[in-house]
C-alpha cells in the first residue's frame, strides 16, 4: 500500500472519527424545548362561577399577598396610619395618600404629581382600588408586589425622597409608631424599619377592594341594578366592534398584561424594565372605579371619559401616527347615544363601600391631607339605579318559553327571559342586535313551512348579531348575516351549544366562542368572514363538528385553547382551511391538545381578504391544515387536496411574530400528523411561503420543535425527509441537530 494511501485512509477514518463523534454528541444532547406550564397558569377556558346567576359573574383572582407578609388587624391598622403620615417623606411634607387620595379614588386628579423633588412626575397616578389582585405594579410593572412598590415610592428621589436608615430612627422618636410596629411585627422598637413600613402599607392597600358594584349586582342576578343606557352599555363593552373586553375583562377589568395603545410621547413603558416588551407598553389598568379617577391614560393627557373613548374610536395611537398599536386596538364608530351609553355603563362599575377615613390625625403630629369634594361622585350618583347596598334579587318563577310575538325585538323577549328559559323566534326577518346575558338560556328559531331558519339581517351597520355572556347557553336554526364585527359571540361561558346556524359576511368572525369552557359547534354554516368563519380562542375542551366553511380567510381557527376536537368538517375555498395556533400577548398561553381528524379540506386557495392589521392577513393562501406553535396535535384520516401552498404546515411562531414580542412558548411540539389522504398540494406555493425559501409540499415543516413525527409515507414533503413515530430519540437528535447546524451554516 503506498504512502499516499495509507495518508488518504487514514484522513478518512480521521473524518469518520469526527463525525461519529458529532453524532454521539447530537444523539446525546437533548433538543432545546419551550418552558413548560403549570395547568393553574394556562389561562385558558372561561372564569366564570358555577352555579350562577348569569356567566357575567367571574371569580377574583388569587390576592397578590406574600407568605412572609400575612395580612392582621394590626399591620392594617399601623399601614393605614402610615399610609396618611407626611412623616415618610424626606421633607416630611408628602404622605402616600398626597398622590392616592381616597376621595380621588385613589388617585390626585393630576396628570402629572409632584414628588419630593419638585418636578412633576412623568406618568399619573394609578388608582389602587383592587391591587390586591396585581401581580405586577406601577405603569411599566417594575414591581412583583405591593411591599416592592411601596419601597420604591418611599425611597425614590423624585417621590417621596426618604432614607431607609433615616426614616426608620425617625420613627424610632414616636412612641405610638414603636408601640404600633412591635404590636404588629414583635421586635419592639427593632422593628421600626423601612422594611416593616412597606409591609403594613401593603397590609393597608389589599383591604381597598370594590366587588359590590351595580355591576356586580346585575351579574348575580339583579337586572334593576342596571339602567336600560348602562344595560346598552355593557353590550357595547363586550362587542367585537369596541373590543374594551379583550384587555378589561370581568371581574377585575384588567388582564394585568402590557399593551401598546399608542398614547403619544417617547416614554418606553415596559419596555424600560424589560427588554422583551415592546416600545410604549403600559399596564391595561382597572377599570373599577373609573368615573373617579380622571384624567385618563399613564401620562394623564386624556381628562375624560368621552376623550378616552374618542381615542380608542379612531384606532388609538393609529391616528398619531404611533407604530406597533395592539391588534385590539382598530378604532369603531359609535353614535352620540351609544357614547353615553358606554359612559353610563362605566359609571356602574363604581363602588367606594371599603374607601377609609381620613384620620384626623397621625402619631407624627403632622398635617394630614384634607377632605376633598370628588364632583364625579354626583354625577354617578344620578346615572346609577341603585347604590352599593344593591336591591333584592328578582323573584323566582319556573322555567318556560317565551316566544317573540308579532311585531315584537327578540331582544324585547329576551329581556323577559331568566335563567331556564327558552325564547322561540318565529321565521321572519329581524334588523337587530340581540344581547343574552342570563345562564341555562335556549335561544331558538323557528322555521317555517319550507323549512327556513329566521333570519338576523345586521344591514352592513350593525356590529354584531348575537352576544351571549351566560352560562349552559344554546343557540340553534338562525340564519346570521350582515354584520360589521361578528356574527355569534359568546364570551367567558361554561357550556356553549351553538348548532344548525347559518352565518355570512359578518365582518371578523362567524361563529366566535372565547373565553369558555365546554363549547360544542356543530353543522353549522359559515361563510365570507374576513378573519375566521367559525372560531374558538381562549377556550377549554371543543368539539367543532360536522361544520361547513367557505370562503373566507380562516375556515375554522382554534387559537390559544386547552383540548379540542376538530372532526367531520368540510372546510373549502378558504385561504387557509383549518389553523390551529398559539398567538403572543393574550390572557390564554397555551394551544395543545388538539385531535383534528375526519375532515375534508380541499381546494383553499381563496384570496387573503383580512385587514392588513389582524393576525389572519399573515396567514399563507393556498394552506390546507396549518399549526402555529401548538402542541400535542393529532391530525389523522383527514383527506386533504387541491391545497396551492400545503396540504399540512407545522411552524413556528416566530415565522410571523417578532421573538422579541412573544410571551409564549413558540415552538410547536410533540405533533404527530399520519393516515391522511394527500392529494395534489402545493402545486403552486403563496408568495409568503415562496418567500421562506420553501417549495409546495403535502406538508411542510420548518425543522422547529422536539417530538413532530409524520407518518406519510406517501407524500410529499418539505423537507424530504421527515421524522416517523417509528424513530429512536437518538435519531431525532441526529437529524435535528444536523438540519439546524446546516441551515445556520447556509444562513
Amino acid at each position: 500500500m503506498s504512502t499516499v494511501l495509507k495518508w488518504i485512509l487514514r484522513v478518512l477514518g480521521v473524518l469518520l472519527l469526527i463525525i461519529a463523534a458529532l453524532a454521539t454528541v447530537a444523539a446525546l444532547t437533548p433538543i432545546p424545548t419551550d418552558p413548560t406550564l403549570a395547568p393553574a397558569d394556562y389561562g385558558a377556558g372561561a372564569s366564570s362561577v358555577l352555579p350562577s346567576y348569569s356567566g357575567l359573574l367571574r371569580e377574583f383572582p388569587a390576592p397578590n399577598t406574600p407568605d412572609d407578609n400575612p395580612t392582621t388587624a394590626e399591620k392594617v391598622e399601623l399601614g393605614r396610619l402610615l399610609f396618611f403620615d407626611p412623616v415618610l417623606s424626606g421633607n416630611n411634607d408628602i404622605a402616600c395618600a398626597t398622590c392616592h387620595h381616597p376621595e380621588l379614588a385613589f388617585s390626585d386628579g393630576q396628570a402629572h404629581p409632584t414628588g419630593a423633588s419638585g418636578k412633576p412626575l412623568p406618568r399619573s397616578a394609578p388608582t389602587l382600588w383592587n391591587v390586591v389582585y396585581q401581580q405586577s405594579l406601577f405603569w411599566d410593572g417594575r414591581a412583583a408586589s405591593l411591599e416592592e412598590q411601596a419601597h420604591i415610592a418611599i425611597t425614590h428621589a423624585d417621590e417621596m425622597g426618604s432614607e431607609a436608615v433615616a426614616l426608620a430612627a425617625e420613627l424610632q422618636t414616636i412612641p405610638a409608631y414603636v408601640e404600633m410596629f412591635d404590636q404588629a411585627f414583635g421586635g419592639g422598637s427593632a422593628a421600626v424599619t423601612l422594611d416593616n413600613a412597606a409591609k403594613a402599607i401593603a397590609a393597608f392597600e389589599r383591604t381597598l377592594t370594590s366587588s359590590s358594584s351595580p355591576f356586580d349586582q346585575y351579574a348575580a342576578g339583579n337586572f334593576d341594578s342596571l339602567t336600560q343606557p348602562q344595560r346598552r352599555g355593557l353590550n357595547l363593552f363586550r362587542s367585537a366592534a369596541t373590543r374594551c373586553f379583550e384587555c378589561h375583562a370581568a371581574p377585575t377589568f384588567s388582564n394585568g398584561t402590557f399593551r401598546v395603545i399608542g398614547v403619544p410621547g417617547d416614554d418606553p413603558g415596559r419596555a424600560g424594565v424589560a427588554s422583551d416588551a415592546p416600545q410604549g407598553a403600559f399596564k391595561v389598568p382597572t377599570l373599577r372605579n373609573i368615573a373617579l379617577t380622571a384624567p385618563y391614560m399613564h401620562d394623564g393627557s386624556l381628562a375624560t371619559l368621552e376623550e378616552v373613548i374618542d381615542f380608542y374610536a379612531d384606532g388609538g395611537g393609529r391616528a398619531h401616527g404611533v407604530s406597533g398599536v395592539d391588534q385590539f386596538v382598530l378604532g369603531f364608530e359609535l353614535t352620540d347615544q351609544e357614547k353615553a351609553d358606554l359612559i353610563a355603563f362605566l359609571y356602574a362599575l363604581t363602588d367606594e363601600q371599603a374607601r377609609p377615613q381620613i384620620p384626623t390625625a397621625v402619631p407624627s403630629g403632622l398635617p394630614v391631607i384634607s377632605s376633598l369634594e370628588n364632583p364625579e361622585r354626583t354625577v354617578v350618583a344620578a346615572v346609577n339605579a341603585v347604590d352599593a347596598a344593591g336591591q333584592s334579587l328578582q323573584p323566582a318563577r319556573p322555567p318556560m318559553t317565551i316566544r317573540v310575538e308579532p311585531g315584537e325585538t327578540i331582544q324585547a323577549a329576551v329581556d323577559r327571559a331568566r335563567a331556564g328559559d327558552t325564547v322561540l323566534v318565529p321565521y321572519g326577518l329581524y334588523h337587530e342586535k340581540v344581547v343574552v346575558d342570563v345562564s341555562d338560556f335556549t335561544l331558538v328559531g323557528e322555521p317555517n313551512g319550507a323549512g327556513e331558519w329566521p333570519i338576523l339581517d345586521g344591514l352592513g351597520e350593525m356590529a354584531d348579531g348575537v352576544i351571549a355572556s351566560g352560562n349552559n347557553f344554546e343557540m340553534a336554526y338562525f340564519s346570521v348575516r350582515h354584520y360589521k364585527s361578528n356574527g355569534i359571540l359568546v364570551e367567558g361561558a361554561t357550556g356553549v351549544h351553538l348548532h344548525n346556524l347559518y352565518v355570512e359576511d359578518t365582518g371578523t368572525y362567524g361563529i366566535y366562542p372565547t373565553r369558555s369552557t365546554d363549547v360544542i359547534v356543530e353543522n353549522s354554516t359559515a361563510v365570507g368572514m374576513h378573519d375566521a368563519g367559525i372560531y374558538a380562542g381562549k377556550c377549554a375542551n371543543v368539539i367543532v363538528r360536522n361544520n361547513v366553511a367557505y370562503g373566507n380567510v380562516l375556515g375554522i381557527e382554534v387559537e390559544n385553547t386547552d383540548t379540542a376536537e376538530i372532526y367531520g368538517n368540510h372546510a373549502y375555498d378558504n385561504a387557509t382551511g383549518i389553523f390551529v395556533d398559539l398567538l403572543p400577548n393574550l390572557p390564554s398561553k397555551v394551544s395543545l391538545n388538539t385531535k383534528v381528524y375526519d375532515n375534508l379540506v380541499e381546494n383553499n386557495n381563496h384570496v387573503n381578504f383580512a385587514p392588513p392589521e389582524i393576525t389572519a392577513a399573515l396567514v399563507p393562501e393556498g394552506a390546507g391544515i396549518v399549526l402555529l406553535g401548538a402542541d400535542h396535535v393529532e391530525i389523522y384520516n383527514n383527506t386533504v387536496r387541491g391545497n396551492n401552498s400545503a396540504g399540512i404546515a407545522v411552524f413556528n411562531l416566530t415565522v410571523a411574530f417578532d421573538p422579541d414580542t412573544i410571551d409564549v412558548g413558540p415552538t410547536p411540539e410533540n405533533n404527530w400528523v399520519h393516515s391522511n389522504i394527500l392529494e395534489n398540494n402545493g402545486s403552486d406555493p403563496d408568495d409568503m411561503v415562496a418567500s421562506l425559501g420553501i417549495p409546495g409540499a403535502d406538508i411542510l415543516w420548518d425543522i422547529s420543535g422536539q417530538g413532530n413525527t409524520f407518518d406519510q409515507p406517501q407524500a410529499s414533503k418539505f423537507p424530504p425527509l421527515q421524522p416517523t413515530s417509528q424513530w429512536p430519540t437518538p435519531l431525532y437528535r441526529i437529524y435535528w441537530h444536523g438540519l439546524n447546524l446546516a441551515l445556520k451554516l447556509l444562513g
